[in-house]
């Protein structure tokens, strides 16, 4: 990248660019099991307010990161799922980095203690990422589910928090 990354919220007006992302992250076959963007509001739903960013080189947006709660009930506040997407051309850049060392920033400062994230084996490059940043893999779920005729199989990667939590 020629440009400085700069990391800002991501905010709806973004999202043309961030539904091109994922939709690259789809298009690899390793980056989800999601088939299909939902539109905006869906998307907007399932994810919390706390960790959406995205990454900008100049004015592109070249990647994004957001959270999820894995569960409703209030005992699992404080855990999340990450989503972590760089675009193809900006790939190995160290946007990945920046991303998911900003998420770790934000989600606690808003008390979330615990970040889990569900990869598949053969991502490689997104696990590095994760165990760069401090995630260790606790284990794999086997064939998880059926993708395009495939059973997949998910590495289970989680990062506790040593200052929320502890």
């Amino acid at each position: 990248m020629d440009s400085p990354i700069s990391i800002e919220p991501l905010l709806s007006d973004h999202w043309d660019a961030v539904r091109s992302i994922y939709l690259e992250g789809i298009a690899t076959g390793n980056a989800t099991f999601q088939q299909t963007v939902p539109e905006w509001r869906v998307w907007d739903e399932g994810h919390l307010r706390v960790g959406r960013t995205v990454a900008k080189a100049g004015d592109k947006i070249v990647g994004w990161a957001a959270l999820s709660p894995v569960s409703k009930r209030a005992v699992y506040g404080g855990v999340a799922e990450v989503s972590i997407y760089v675009a193809e051309a900006a790939r190995a850049s160290g946007i990945g980095t920046k991303l998911i060392s900003r998420l770790i920033v934000d989600s606690e400062a808003q008390s979330i203690w615990t970040l889990q994230a569900g990869i598949f084996p053969e991502n490689a490059a997104s696990i590095q990422l994760h165990l760069n940043a401090g995630f260790r893999v606790v284990g794999t779920r086997e064939r998880l589910g059926c993708m395009h005729g495939r059973w997949r199989d998910v590495v289970l990667m989680e990062r506790r928090s040593s200052v929320v939590g502890t």
